[in-house]
């Protein structure tokens, strides 16, 4: 799984095909424009949740978490922590 962080009207690439374009959003929500052939199946994940009545089945669909902070590794370290730092 590929995790990333995208600016407005930046797009991605599925192949040589499909083109996912990140058009902006507020707050929780964020609006996408997905350029995909017919014969491709899109569906929303809250559609396709509605449509299975099997438990076992609902359950076993991806399920994705939102993670509230990067992982410390990814953080920028703060200038005030530098600067604290003494210098031999």
């Amino acid at each position: 799984m590929l995790r990333m962080s995208v600016a407005a009207e930046e797009y991605l690439m599925i192949g040589d095909e499909i083109k996912l374009v990140f058009l902006g959003g507020t707050g929780n929500h964020m609006r996408i424009m997905i350029d995909a052939p017919r014969e491709i199946n899109i569906v929303r994940s809250r559609a396709m949740e509605k449509r299975i009545q099997d438990s076992e089945l609902r359950a076993k669909l991806p399920r994705y978490r939102r993670e509230e902070e990067h992982p410390e590794k990814y953080r920028k370290k703060k200038l005030s922590a530098i600067r604290d730092v003494d210098i031999v």
